[in-house]
């Protein structure tokens, strides 16, 4: 039988996205900041935020006879005009697609192309960028515009906030939206293992997820009493949901950083008096690691949230031990929209390791590779069916055939267990599982295991195939700490690690060096990317084992 959520059941009202924010109860004044540079310079009242996103989704009708359904693209970083123009594209009946800002305009232009979009939002950092994918998609120049403090020195390119209905016209209302059937986002996932695919999330999905999030742990932070830290990237759903959505729905004050750099975070954390943020493991691992961090006080945080890859005790008890920050884990994907699971405020170390328990009003259930249901405490697929699970994929029925199932289960991909206790374990991909002989190795237990090495500041682990032995073997990327990059620090890796593992776990395939592990914006390791280093360094020593005249001999 299907695993059921141990927290009491989250009624739904049946409001789009515009309707929660602006048109329910709410327990905090009009005249509450909710988004705040870094800096102060600027910020967003509740009320702020409903004014400039009326007046440029008037102007988007006005302008550019914008149409329910239609698609604009926001190409930036962090802002805090960011949620005034996702709800401006709401109050127009249209649908937002974040794009990540590293895009190339190829990749860019492909996000465009592919979700038809009408219009881009960008910075004047990345405007040159935005220009060239909008011709390479046909996108007139008129329709990139720029939010944040940069202007067009060319005069091309308007700012958003002068997309506005002009005067004397008569106003407009925004558009109600069906919430179970039109679309508020299109998210495209981070391409691990092919060509990005548009995720396409409904308003009720995350509606949805946001009152599943606050009936499972927004017990513990609220209004008035609590800020965020706003470090995520907003253009992926975790930052869009967790950051963008939930501090206006909350009336928590959110300050925002455009990117991550360890000193502004630090001093971030210090001058705001920050008590609760949400990061990736690399963010734990400096707190745990960095001299600079003596230099600040962080005692304001209460709480730090961790996704996208498992947590040893060990870093968590580094972390609290130095700092007396508590560490939870979290858990979610871009298609549900995205959280799931997490540990409880009161538990966060009574399941170190696990992603906690799985949110109100969802189903799980762990299957085998044969379509078998298993049972407690057995290793398996999860499968996960809830409100907050999307529509489907965007122009692509084989691959929503393929992920969700005629009873409503979305097949995660991901490979775990449950214990007794209601806890979710997730141990591995199902992809990324590496085959030796007859074994199965997860990388993440072994990165998970890497990262407590001293030498080591990052790492991902991957399988590459070894023709002498004829299977894969697992091989680890690491970024080094300082001095710790060279032969015998690669051999001391293999053998250090050897005496905590499995004897089929072992890193055959060695250690690697390597300047920074590829990840997408949600901190998830890009590992198709890593095999396509693997299998140019496989040949390039192979072709000089033959100017040698030489053989490859593996590594036992």
């Amino acid at each position: 039988m299907p695993t059921a959520s141990s927290f009491p059941e989250i009624q739904i009202p049946n409001v789009d996205l515009w309707g929660l924010m602006f048109e329910q109860p709410r327990d905090f004044p009009d005249t509450k900041v909710i988004y705040r540079t870094n800096d102060s310079a600027r910020q967003y009242t509740w009320a702020k935020v409903r004014e400039a996103a009326t007046a440029f989704g008037g102007g988007l009708r006005n302008l550019w006879d914008w149409q329910k359904g239609d698609v604009l693209n926001i190409f930036a970083p962090n802002d805090v005009d960011f949620a005034a123009i996702v709800y401006g594209v709401f109050f127009a009946g249209g649908v937002v697609s974040p794009a990540n800002p590293a895009y190339s305009a190829d990749e860019l232009s492909f996000q465009l192309s592919n979700s038809n979009s009408r219009a881009i939002v960008t910075t004047k950092d990345f405007l040159s960028t935005a220009l060239d994918a909008a011709r390479k998609s046909n996108i007139p120049t008129d329709r990139v515009i720029l939010l944040g403090t940069g202007r067009d020195p060319s005069q091309r390119c308007k700012h958003w906030t002068n997309i506005r209905k002009t005067r004397g016209a008569t106003p407009y209302r925004r558009r109600k939206m069906d919430p179970d059937n039109d679309l508020a986002f299109l998210a495209y996932s981070s391409g691990t293992t092919g060509l990005p695919k548009g995720v396409m999330l409904s308003h009720r999905n995350v509606v949805a997820d946001l009152l599943l999030i606050k009936g499972a742990v927004g017990k513990w932070y609220s209004s008035g009493h609590d800020k965020i830290l706003g470090v995520l990237p907003f253009f992926h759903i975790y930052g869009l949901t967790g950051l963008i959505q939930q501090p206006l729905h909350r009336g928590i004050e959110l300050v925002v950083m455009p990117a991550f750099n360890l000193e502004v975070f630090l001093k971030a954390i210090q001058e705001h008096r920050i008590t609760f943020i949400y990061v990736a493991p690399p963010v734990i691992v400096r707190l745990a690691r960095d001299k600079v961090v003596d230099k600040y006080d962080l005692g304001s945080v209460r709480m730090i949230t961790s996704g996208a890859a498992p947590l040893t005790r060990e870093l968590v008890d580094a972390v609290h031990k130095r700092l007396n920050i508590k560490i939870n884990q979290a858990y979610g994907l871009s298609e549900t929209s995205p959280m799931t699971h997490t540990q409880p405020w009161d538990e966060w170390y009574t399941s170190v390791g696990s992603v906690g328990k799985m949110f109100p009003n969802m189903k799980a259930k762990y299957m085998s590779p044969d379509g078998e249901e298993l049972g407690p405490g057995e290793i398996g697929e999860l499968w996960l069916a809830g409100p907050n699970v999307f529509k489907g994929y965007w122009h692509n029925e084989s691959a929503t055939k393929d992920a969700i199932t005629p009873d409503g289960y979305f097949k995660t991909g991901d490979v775990g267990f449950q214990d007794k206790y209601h806890n979710f374990y997730i141990t591995d991909r199902v992809k990324e599982l590496i085959k030796y002989k007859g074994f199965q190795v997860a990388p993440a237990e072994l990165e998970g295991k890497l990262m407590d090495h001293p030498g080591i500041n990052d790492v991902a682990v991957i399988g590459v195939y070894n023709d002498h032995m004829h299977t894969e073997v697992p091989r680890a990327y690491v970024v080094a700490s300082e001095g710790k990059d060279g032969a015998k620090d690669a051999e001391e890796i293999v053998k250090w690690l050897q005496g905590k593992i499995a004897n089929h776990k072992r890193l055959r395939g060695g250690v690697r060096f390597i300047g920074e592990i590829p990840k997408s914006a949600a901190g998830k390791i890009l590992r198709r990317t890593l095999k396509e280093i693997a299998k140019e360094e496989i040949a390039s020593e192979e072709e000089s084992s033959n100017k040698d005249g030489g053989q490859l001999k593996a590594k036992l």
